[in-house]
């Protein structure tokens, strides 16, 4: 993973997530999911043009069901944007890279 990339569990998630001063775009995936196979370079691209701005992290939820739970996600990817502990947005699915820039700028 990139290092611009955090990599969240349910350990670290309300600390490196909810409570963040930057919006923070959450991709929840697993490794046996193509579609987050196919979007990933798209998520370490938007996290190194958002650095300064946004936070970006990938939570695997096979090893992490504790959050992936709490915000009921069903199918991945799926992309949650985080301002102030709040998730403003959503996207779900393998989507262009445009549509988690203007997912994130929305949030910053």
């Amino acid at each position: 993973m990139a290092g611009d990339v955090i990599t969240l569990t349910d350990g670290n998630f309300d600390n490196e997530v909810l409570q963040s001063s930057e919006p923070v775009l959450v991709d929840f995936w697993a490794v046996w999911c193509g579609p987050c196979r196919a979007i990933a370079p798209a998520v370490e691209e938007v996290a190194k043009e958002f650095k300064g701005k946004a936070r970006v992290g990938k939570l695997n939820v096979d090893e992490n069901q504790m959050v992936a739970g709490r915000y009921g996600i069903r199918s991945i990817p799926t992309l949650l944007v985080f301002k102030g502990g709040q998730v403003v947005d959503q996207v779900i699915g393998a989507v262009p890279k445009s549509k988690l820039v203007d997912a994130l700028n929305k949030a910053v």
